[in-house]
């Protein structure tokens, strides 16, 4: 699974880099480095309102900010996951 992070000027000004860090911390901590590369990303152009663009393989998720990080990795990446592994 591949994990881009936006961190272009917009996402940047929106937290991008805290985002980077939760992404990072999770990775670590549900032992998922060799299931999960984490990349940055220029603009996809899918600038929101609130919050940080992120696309994980072919799917882009806008809105992501600290406050919701932590349902959409659950929902995103570690369900998904699981689902591979079945």
């Amino acid at each position: 699974m591949i994990v881009q992070i936006c961190v272009g000027s917009s996402c940047h000004l929106k937290g991008s880099e805290k985002l980077v860090e939760l992404f990072q911390k999770a990775v670590e901590e549900h032992k998922l480095d060799n299931e999960v590369a984490l990349a940055g990303s220029f603009c996809t152009g899918q600038c929101n309102r609130v919050g940080v663009t992120i696309t994980i393989d072919d799917d882009v998720f806008t809105g992501i900010t600290p406050e919701n990080f932590n349902e959409f990795f659950n929902e995103h990446v570690l369900k998904v996951i699981e689902q591979e592994r079945a």
